[in-house]
């Protein structure tokens, strides 16, 4: 009885480990590691979920530990298998690369999009706005024309065009290397005929454009923050992130410019994350309206062409 009982014990520990150990063990690695969190999860476990999914080729929507059914978390994995994922962990903590640089793809909007060192990782609340058309602030039928600044791998203005379908979308980058990226994502959701990309320093290549949205994400860290920031983001391109001494450098000229690319009624949508109450403090003469969001993140306002400053 006692031999069975150790045979059946030893057979145990040889037998493979399942997707979810797998996930387990990653997720220890990682915790106890401190790697930062922040480009697409916010917590060890969806991290390791995303990483082995990912090894294994039994990625998903989302990219995170979403329901799957048990069935999926019990099934066991080869050693190759395992290897796969236990190398691509020790990556994620030895270069402190975020998990999409390792996977080349990520989600937003509920849209896959490919991604690399090129770009920022998208990761905007602005993902929830998009999703619900822009409503309230626009009537979503009525739009014809958007504009998506800094627009990186094109996810914003991807994504807008989805959730806008009568809408065409101008996206600009003073990065010709981003562009390059937002080429192949627009190409992979077939949306060359609606989403037009131009290389350009906010404004500069516009013309008398106008539209019925401006949205932005544009760089808003100030040098001293840069500094601070973990060393994940230090894998991101810096033009994507810096934004001079205080963090106003872009969006100033966004507020300065915006209104003559407006139309009638339009709404201005800006991201600056942490840069909020430097722009509350600098810009005191407009009414921002800082906008929330049911899943977490902040630091957007609107403004409508009629609140933003004249030339």
């Amino acid at each position: 009885m006692a031999r069975a009982l150790k045979g059946r014990r030893r057979a145990a520990r040889r037998a493979p480990p399942t997707v979810g150990e797998l996930i387990a063990r990653g997720a220890r690695r990682l915790a106890r590691a401190r790697v930062h969190f922040g480009h697409g999860t916010d917590n060890a476990r969806d991290e390791a979920a995303h990483l082995t999914l990912h090894a294994l080729g039994l990625a998903r929507a989302g990219g995170t530990a979403h329901a799957r059914g048990a069935a999926l978390y019990r099934r066991r994995v080869s050693a190759s298998g395992a290897r796969r994922a236990a190398e691509l962990i020790a990556r994620r903590i030895g270069e402190r690369l975020p998990a999409a640089y390792l996977t080349g793809s990520t989600w937003f909007a509920g849209l896959e999009f490919e991604v690399d060192a090129r770009v920022l990782i998208p990761r905007s609340p602005l993902a929830e706005l998009i999703e619900r058309r822009f409503a309230p602030w626009v009537h979503p039928e009525r739009v014809r024309r958007v504009l998506d600044i800094g627009t990186g791998s094109g996810c914003i203005a991807i994504a807008s065009a989805r959730a806008l379908p009568r809408a065409r979308v101008d996206a600009v980058d003073i990065s010709p290397a981003a562009l390059a990226v937002a080429r192949r994502n627009v190409r992979r959701h077939r949306l060359g005929a609606r989403v037009l990309l131009k290389e350009s320093d906010h404004f500069s290549a516009l013309g008398r454009s106008t539209y019925d949205i401006i949205v932005a994400n544009p760089p808003y860290v100030g040098a001293r923050e840069l500094e601070r920031l973990p060393p994940e983001y230090r894998h991101e391109p810096r033009v994507a992130l810096a934004a001079g001494p205080d963090g106003l450098d872009s969006v100033a000229v966004i507020l300065r410019e915006a209104r003559r690319h407006l139309r009638a009624g339009g709404v201005l949508i800006v991201e600056v994350g942490n840069t909020e109450r430097a722009v509350a403090r600098a810009f005191p003469q407009l009414p921002f309206l800082w906008l929330e969001f049911a899943r977490g993140g902040g630091g957007v306002f609107l403004l409508r062409r009629e609140q933003l400053p004249a030339d």
